[in-house]
């Protein structure tokens, strides 16, 4: 893999549930951009139904569940901002508390440090309240080829909606 490039994926409507987050084609897992682009879709459910969410997670995350140090770091980082997860899509922008388009979608990113060893990968994703792209390191299973999470460190803090900012 040698970086620079990006793709798209079109979800017509986010999962809820990890039967229907299984019941996608990105499901197979076989590209680092598929599973970058299913956690950001299932984190968008976090603050409608947590468990649901963490069971998307779950599979995610392969042979390794997740565990009790993510569950408080999603915690942190998504209840009350769950727009942080939707400002991935496109036409989420700060000015329309980041609404994205739908169908929904969402563009994922390598570069050519992308893969510093076997079987790992970090990708990248735009928020369009964030001035630089945001990470997602992965690592592959090689007896079946599917690239799971290792970690999602692309929720970092983002410009705030516009309703909630008393400056706007």
């Amino acid at each position: 893999m040698a970086g620079n490039n990006k793709e798209t994926f079109t979800f017509n409507s986010l999962p809820t549930n990890v039967e229907e987050l299984k019941a996608l084609p990105e499901a197979s897992l076989d590209t680092p951009f598929k599973t970058v682009a299913l956690a950001l879709a299932a984190l968008c459910n976090y603050e409608k139904d947590t468990a649901a969410t963490l069971e998307m997670l779950d599979f995610l995350n392969g042979p390794e569940p997740v565990g009790e140090f993510q569950k408080q770091f999603y915690k942190d980082r998504l209840v009350g901002k769950q727009y942080k997860v939707f400002s991935f899509f496109e036409g989420a922008t700060p000015d329309n508390n980041y609404t994205p388009n739908t169908p929904y979608v969402i563009s994922v990113s390598d570069n050519p440090y992308s893969y510093p060893e076997e079987n790992w990968a970090t990708l990248y994703v735009q928020s369009s309240g964030a001035d630089s792209l945001r990470p997602v390191k992965l690592r592959k299973k090689p007896s079946t080829g599917q690239w799971f999470i290792n970690d999602i460190q692309c929720l970092t803090d983002i410009r705030i909606p516009k309703s909630a900012d008393p400056w706007a």
